[in-house]
């Protein structure tokens, strides 16, 4: 066992590094481009957005398969100017040659001459810049090696133990002749070693899969470090690959120990086995080898999804690799894809960890924030263009690149200031009793301790945020979605607080203390507006701005809806947030006036316009009314000459949540996007849910004789950034959730059995 005196005292402080996502991995013959997907590769205006985060130092990629895809002969050098400007940024460059990848077509993972081919990039890329200091060869090679060559999931495609222990040898080789080739020109070159480190626990009748599992995720750095050979845990293991013994010892006598071992730590890094799949989700079902060649049928699932006592965390696992190697570490990926709250709570987590390990001893120098722009498709491995998108500090669906919250706790975490967000004191997912997938399963194999999980950075107690609207759609969702994302609120009717009314809203703020305000009430009776507009403007008007001012005087981040009814309809081409308004009706004005006088009096207030509201959790929206009547058998008539961009309530809410904690301001436009006629909505929701359409009556405007005159064309599209996803997706979801809502309340239609029932 290594020990130290060292504490955190004595340490330097802890450093927060960044790293930008990379990935060009080979599925066959496709290659998947992170850096194409994210758009930085043409964007070197990125390396200042990186620098103003507050890092000193960032996982840079400079990729082999990018650089040099036709060798190096025709090897295009350009991109190291983006390494030159780090530097004049203040940036400190560690470059990644190699990142899930299996090098140019001409090689791969299990090539003779992949290490080689590697090593002679390697070198020319240091003779080119002498000055680089830190180098990651191969990004997490033992991981590769499982997706690629035990998996199949990754080129080479192969599922066998021999493919699998020679491209973790490959790589580990690779990174060794590289380094030898790096340090013919900087001799002080330093190695920084990933890949990912997390634990197996398992019930009793499968401890030896366990054990195998949590002695193989040292592999790499194993070899590294000359530790492989015949007494080595799995020699017998490696021995049986067939691979020749030479070839396993070839380390113990060129070692090459990282400089720092690089601990990439995500919530699916711990895992728990069980005997018994039945217990768990079919996604987690799989079947392993044992040593007596029989192959159970197990479940292999995230230890958060399944143990009753959740895992301490990243800690002890970090005092394990500071034990084994004696060697400095950093965390050198840290990232959730979650929605915001829980992204910040994973990486404060994490950094508490991190300090936790020091404070015990090890030698922990950094954490890094990975993903800077975010991540695609990784909810499939990366396997196909899904258009999955993880953010980071940095949101690339916005253009340029938008900051999200974590990039104001990076730079407090860089400049040790105090940290602000109020969602930082709540349970992310991982701790909350509703992260199970399964009965929750009782263990003896994990610590029952959590010492590290953020909020004793913080504290526990959250302010809340206020919401109008009690007895609303938009109200009771917002409600909704706040528990099951653990974060504070008080749900407020007019009793509790009357928006129109300064001194109701200050008595409500001085209670409450909230750190945000979602005005969610509000008058929605479009054609009874024509004749009560009083009332009218001062539910949709009187209210925002007053609260918008008692926002301003209390420092309180305001969140506040507009409509597509503030345009008139005049253009063929669906709405932006810079277009000019011109309403037609009382209502469209009273917004329209709202959205002038809330910027006016708190010009950092959210302003989210949005349109044609369905969901399933209310009773009266426009497709459940459809849906319910045509089921039946009933005519159902809808307009077909005015369009508009429907939005599913669930997804408008936990966008406008993420937007808030971002403090994001200004006028915005969330829908799911698709222009369609009311008719045409209906029929779209009925041939998805297998209802009989052939009541539905299309109707012109003036046949539905509405007293307040309707845009024929309202339609709307954002171009600050495209974050709903699309209506038929929209529509599936409802579908089958509203079902499910139904069901519990004992009158589910089952769209199922109509679709059944419809077919000719």
């Amino acid at each position: 066992m290594i020990t130290s005196n060292a504490t955190d005292m004595a340490m330097p402080p802890l450093e927060l590094w960044g790293g930008v996502e990379c990935t060009v991995n080979r599925v066959r013959d496709e290659y998947f481009n992170q850096l194409e997907r994210n758009g930085h590769a043409e964007r070197m205006c990125d390396l200042a957005r990186f620098a103003s985060l507050g890092i000193r130092v960032i996982r840079y990629p400079v990729l082999w398969e990018r650089v040099a895809p036709d060798g190096m002969e025709q090897a295009d050098w350009s991109w190291t100017e983006r390494l030159a400007e780090l530097q004049k940024l203040g940036v400190e460059p560690i470059a990644g040659l190699c990142h899930h990848g299996s090098g140019p077509r001409h090689t791969s993972l299990v090539s003779p001459c992949f290490a080689e081919g590697l090593a002679e990039y390697a070198g020319a890329l240091a003779q080119r810049c002498p000055w680089i200091k830190y180098y990651t060869p191969v990004n997490e090679p033992l991981t590769t090696a499982r997706f690629s060559a035990l998996y199949g999931v990754w080129y080479p495609h192969a599922r066998d133990d021999r493919t699998f222990i020679q491209a973790v040898i490959n790589q580990c080789k690779a990174t060794v002749l590289s380094m030898r080739a790096i340090r013919e020109h900087n001799p002080d070159a330093l190695l920084v070693q990933t890949d990912d480190l997390g634990k197996t626990y398992s019930t009793p009748e499968l401890d030896e899969v366990a054990e195998f599992y949590n002695e193989r995720r040292w592999l790499a750095w194993d070899f590294l470090c000359g530790k492989v050979d015949r007494q080595h845990k799995l020699w017998s293991y490696l021995a049986s690959t067939g691979i020749d013994e030479a070839e396993l010892l070839w380390f113990r006598d060129n070692p090459c120990p990282p400089d720092i071992i690089g601990v990439n730590y995500y919530v699916t890094s711990e895992r728990w086995l069980d005997h018994r799949p039945e217990r768990y989700p079919e996604r987690s079902h799989g079947d392993i080898t044992l040593k007596d060649g029989t192959r159970p049928k197990i479940a292999d699932i995230e230890a958060a999804r399944a143990l009753a006592t959740p895992t301490p965390g990243v800690a002890p696992l970090l005092q394990e690799a500071w034990e084994r190697y004696g060697l400095p570490i950093a965390i050198t990926e840290a990232h959730l894809g979650a929605h915001r709250e829980d992204q910040l709570r994973w990486l404060l987590e994490i950094w508490e960890g991190a300090k936790q390990a020091r404070a015990n001893g090890a030698d922990v120098r950094a954490v890094t924030v990975w993903a800077l722009l975010g991540s695609f498709d990784w909810n499939c491995l990366v396997t196909a263009c899904r258009g999955y998108y993880e953010p980071g500090p940095l949101d690339v669906r916005s253009t340029p690149p938008r900051q999200t919250a974590l990039a104001r706790l990076m730079r407090e975490l860089a400049a040790s200031r105090p940290l602000t967000q109020q969602v930082l004191r709540g349970k992310g997912w991982w701790r909350r009793p509703e992260r199970f997938a399964c009965p929750p399963v009782a263990t003896r194999a994990c610590p029952t301790s959590i010492t590290a999980d953020g909020r004793n950075l913080v504290g526990n107690t959250m302010d809340p945020i206020l919401i109008t609207g009690a007895t609303g759609t938009l109200g009771r969702a917002f409600a909704r979605i706040c528990d099951e994302r653990n974060i504070a609120y008080r749900l407020m009717s007019r009793q509790d607080m009357d928006i129109a009314d300064p001194e109701s809203v200050e008595r409500a703020i001085v209670c409450h203390r909230p750190w945000a305000i979602i005005n969610a009430s509000g008058y929605v009776r479009v054609d009874e507006a024509e004749r009560d507009r009083e009332r009218c403007f001062r539910e949709n008007t009187v209210g925002p701005a007053t609260l918008a001012a008692a926002c301003a005087r209390h420092d309180i981040h305001l969140l506040t809806f507009s409509s597509d009814l503030v345009f008139d309809g005049g253009r063929e081409l669906p709405y932006v947030e810079s277009d000019t308004v011109r309403p037609l009706n009382i209502y469209g004005r009273s917004k329209a006036d709202a959205e002038r006088e809330v910027l006016e009096r708190q010009p950092g207030a959210l302003i989210v316009r949005t349109s044609s509201f369905f969901g399933p959790w209310d009773q009266y929206n426009f497709i459940t009314q459809a849906l319910r009547a045509l089921g039946e058998g009933k005519p159902f008539g809808a307009p077909r000459d005015i369009t508009v961009s429907p939005t599913y309530v669930p997804d408008l809410v936990h966008t406008c949540l993420d937007l808030l904690v971002d403090k994001e301001c200004g006028i915005w436009h969330l829908t799911n996007g698709q222009p369609i006629t009311w008719a045409d909505f209906a029929l779209k929701a009925a041939d998805l849910g297998g209802v009989d359409a052939s009541r539905l009556e299309p109707l012109s405007s003036e046949q539905c004789r509405f007293a307040a005159p309707r845009p024929a064309f309202s339609a709307l599209h954002s171009e600050r950034a495209i974050f709903l996803p699309t209506l038929d997706d929209a529509l599936s979801r409802y579908l089958l959730q509203w079902e499910q809502e139904a069901r519990t309340l004992g009158a589910a239609p089952d769209f199922n059995q109509r679709r059944v029932n419809a077919t000719p």
